[in-house]
């Protein structure tokens, strides 16, 4: 065989009707071995545990408050704060908000990434589940705070008219204040902070299912071959 019979072979082999080029990878998705329900109960159990330690390592990082009993002249004991130490009660309450965030936005994206299970349920149990782990926290942070520095007994103050200021060592505080809407904006913009992450990723998916199913092969190319005839040997 010559090389232009070859040549003219190979073109028509290459043209072929049934000849597609390889298609792209199939990006399949591995099932789950756990329901929608075991999943969610998953992320908001691990949520509250995780609020737990957090609560923990903030009652050891925390700055604690040193502050006074005083005598007045009048003879009434009063509670004040050495220098700026006030300030720290602001510190406080803003180290927990921005331990709960961090948690927040990182369960997000774990979350996110457990791509078998996105959807509107993993938003309400992210939310559910942040909400929990600031409760959890805020409650073992004061707990062990107090423990680590006691209570402030003002009518036990050792004060006398003759020694009218003792120095003592305060607890801080989990929330900016006490009134409902400062302890809410702890407990509540965490929560916030991960569904908006999550809200994110998801307008950021080029899939409508957020790549929950197998993606379709497709052909990268098909070549539509033309009708050629073979040329008669010699």
């Amino acid at each position: 065989m010559t090389g232009d019979e070859q040549t003219g072979t190979d073109e028509l082999v290459m043209s072929g009707r049934d000849d597609v080029l390889p298609a792209a990878p199939v990006d399949d998705v591995a099932p789950s071995r756990s329901s929608t329900r075991g999943a969610f109960v998953r992320v908001v159990v691990g949520l509250a545990l995780a609020g737990v330690l957090v609560g923990a390592l903030w009652a050891w990082l925390a700055p604690s408050i040193q502050g006074v009993v005083a005598l007045t002249r009048d003879g009434e004991r009063i509670r004040g704060f050495v220098g700026d130490e006030a300030d720290h009660l602001f510190t406080a309450a803003f180290v927990m908000l921005g331990f709960l965030s961090v948690l927040a936005v990182v369960s997000a994206a774990l979350v996110w990434k457990w791509r078998v299970h996105r959807g509107p349920a993993m938003v309400s149990a992210l939310t559910m589940g942040t909400m929990l782990a600031a409760g959890a926290a805020t409650g073992v942070g004061a707990v062990l705070a107090h423990l680590r520095y006691g209570t402030v007994d003002v009518a036990g103050a050792p004060v006398t008219p003759e020694h009218r200021v003792h120095y003592v060592v305060e607890a801080p505080g989990v929330f900016f204040g006490h009134t409902p809407l400062q302890i809410a904006t702890t407990i509540v913009v965490p929560a916030g902070l991960a569904a908006l992450y999550y809200a994110i990723a998801a307008l950021a998916s080029t899939r409508d299912d957020l790549g929950v199913g197998a993606i379709d092969p497709v052909p990268t190319a098909v070549v539509v071959p033309p009708d050629v005839q073979q040329e008669p040997s010699r």
